[in-house]
């Protein structure tokens, strides 16, 4: 887990055979990582669960913070696992109230994530999960966001990670933690 050279627990060769690839979606030449077959059989999303909750649970994180739409999947359940609060990271105008954003750059133009004003506070210490890193945008916008209302980022946690694209390198240093790496 998270590309240490200790031996790989069996549990994530189960969550490995478990992630559907289907080609040319949404676009030709994409080769989409489909986390909704995981979510399909209980034992490998349990096991998904389990593995984050195993090595975040003694680390005081006040906060995991799951970004839209698939961090809302795996971030509630190890909030409640290890006794943290989930807030959720949308995108524009999907939250009622009073929001703050960060701006970020795609491939294919910009975007926002927002979060609550007063969800996350000075002091917090965080956990931003999503199901996938490519080129790390979306996880450094929320990075971003969570610092700016002061909150202390510890990790960052996807099941996937595609190491060509060298998402981890824009992540200002912070740690990922990710279970399977496609390439």
């Amino acid at each position: 887990m998270s590309g240490n050279k200790e031996e790989e627990d069996p549990r994530i060769n189960g969550i490995k055979t478990k992630i559907r690839v289907v080609p040319d979606f949404p676009k030709k030449g994409i080769m989409f990582q489909d986390i909704t077959t995981v979510l399909l059989d209980p034992k490998a999303f349990k096991d998904t669960i389990d593995l984050f909750v195993e090595r975040y649970r003694d680390k005081n994180i006040s906060v995991v913070a799951g970004i839209e739409a698939r961090g809302f999947l795996f971030g509630p359940p190890i909030a409640l696992a290890i006794g943290a609060k989930f807030v959720p990271l949308r995108k524009p105008k999907k939250l009622p109230g009073e929001t703050i954003f960060e701006e970020y750059e795609l491939e294919y133009g910009n975007d926002r994530l927002e979060m609550h004003v007063g969800a996350v506070e000075a002091g917090d210490r965080a956990l931003v999960v999503d199901d996938l890193i490519a080129t790390g945008g979306t996880l450094c916008a929320a990075i971003n966001l969570l610092e700016r209302v002061g909150a202390e980022v510890v990790e960052c946690a996807c099941v996937i990670e595609l190491p060509e694209l060298q998402g981890r390198q824009r992540l200002k240093g912070k740690p990922l933690c990710m279970l399977v790496e496609y390439r």
